[in-house]
């Protein structure tokens, strides 16, 4: 019983590191759970991937840095989760404004400030459990994990339509 309960915690707590203390915002979507989305949404945009997670085929890359480009159309938007991921959601609100339809992966922290001047603008869907992402362990090798944090998916439609839904 004992060991059963140490294999547990040392897992979880190696999940807590991989998230939190490798230094790596960037994972990947798991790919069932976008499917589902980009069939309700056509996304023609992925607006912050890399060679390794894009989904779709016109991505902006990190040396593109999509802060810094126009997006156009459906935009699908899994940000890297660390320091500015305030920056990426006001930029999702703000394409929105200008007639782009953004979907939006992000951690449920509706405890800051960025949820509650961006997110509550949105259509908001909490994801029941726990998702598991693919991405680099703190050696490099690639791993699925699971969340240490809750996740929501927001909808940011377009001020103007474009005719999307």
């Amino acid at each position: 019983m004992k060991i059963g309960l140490y294999k547990q915690d040392l897992k979880q707590r190696h999940s807590k590191i991989t998230f939190q203390k490798s230094g790596q915002y960037c994972w990947e979507t798991p790919q069932d759970f976008f499917d589902k989305l980009n069939k309700e949404f056509n996304f023609n945009l992925d607006v912050c991937a890399n060679e390794e997670n894009y989904k779709c085929d016109i991505y902006f890359s990190e040396d593109q840095d999509g802060l810094k480009q126009d997006w156009e159309g459906s935009c699908w938007m899994n940000p890297p989760y660390g320091t500015k991921i305030s920056k990426w959601v006001k930029k999702a609100f703000e394409e929105s404004q200008k007639g782009n339809l953004v979907v939006c992966l992000l951690p449920a922290r509706t405890d800051t400030r960025w949820w509650w001047d961006y997110c509550m603008n949105g259509e908001i869907r909490f994801i029941k459990g726990r998702l598991k992402f693919k991405g680099r362990n703190t050696k490099g090798k690639i791993v699925n994990y699971p969340a240490t944090f809750p996740s929501a998916v927001v909808i940011f439609k377009p001020k103007k339509s474009r005719g999307f839904k």
